[in-house]
């Protein structure tokens, strides 16, 4: 083979590969672009996600700390000031149930030493039938 005929070879199998990733490349937009006209919430989700990604990932400038430091602090401010409420109103509530960590507790113990004693219990019916036969 000659290299004007080694160099055709490549240049058509070149060729071959280029329309090959085009049209993988036209389909996979199109694919797309219909997933988005059926299921514009989800599409619209995973560019929230993959934003939120990108933003994670790339380190935060100084301006941007200057800049959203106020909000940020009130933001984090807000969210401790809601976990302490809810945790107070959900170990409140759960007192007046009388759903206490030492009733939880009494609970647990009551429950293994329940299925300890059905254990042995079964172990010692199963050993009669066995020295029965």
């Amino acid at each position: 083979m000659t290299d004007s005929n080694k160099n055709e070879g490549l240049r058509e199998r070149a060729i071959e590969a280029y329309d090959g990733a085009r049209d993988s490349v036209a389909g996979a937009g199109r694919r797309a672009t219909s997933n988005i006209e059926e299921a514009p919430l989800i599409a619209l989700a995973a560019g929230v996600a993959a934003g939120a990604l990108l933003a994670a990932l790339l380190p935060r400038t100084k301006s941007e700390t200057r800049l959203f430091k106020p909000a940020t602090d009130r933001i984090t401010d807000t969210a401790r000031a809601a976990a302490a409420a809810a945790r107070e109103a959900g170990t409140s509530r759960l007192a007046e149930l009388g759903l206490t960590r030492e009733k939880g507790a009494e609970t647990l113990r009551s429950i293994f030493d329940g299925a300890e004693d059905a254990a042995r219990k079964s172990a010692q019916a199963a050993l009669s039938a066995a020295r029965e036969q």
